[in-house]
């Protein structure tokens, strides 16, 4: 499957945290992926991923450095990590309002590659 990445920077975000993690499952492709769309989520993943532990960080939802469009991306990354939505903000009308929406969509695609299957095409001749 190719994935679209916004820029090189996101690419090689999301390639480094994977490699960090040693993970390669739906989960962290879509954590990562998501957290590395924008310069700010990248530059901030310490503070709303734990490393060591291997989970998110909710409390960082509540740092400085969040703007609407930064707590968009981390609430995605969130509630596509584990169905993550504390605070009731991770709903399509609250997470796809912005620029990234396109690259967001494909975080989803990610985290749930069955459901992003070619469809069939359908005959167009009906047996009557």
């Amino acid at each position: 499957m190719s994935i679209k990445f916004k820029n090189k920077e996101h690419e090689k975000f999301y390639e480094q945290c994977l490699g960090r993690t040693g993970s390669l499952d739906p989960y962290h492709k879509a954590f990562f992926y998501t957290m590395g769309i924008s310069g700010d989520t990248r530059n901030h993943i310490e503070d709303v991923f734990d490393f060591r532990d291997d989970v998110i960080r909710p409390e960082g939802l509540n740092k400085g450095w969040q703007t609407s469009g930064s707590m968009s991306l981390t609430r995605l990354a969130f509630n596509l990590w584990n169905g993550w939505n504390s605070d009731n903000g991770a709903t399509p009308y609250d997470l796809f309002g912005n620029s990234d929406a396109a690259y967001m969509i494909e975080a989803v695609r990610l985290r749930y590659p069955g459901y992003f299957k070619e469809p069939q095409s359908l005959s167009m001749s009906r047996s009557r």
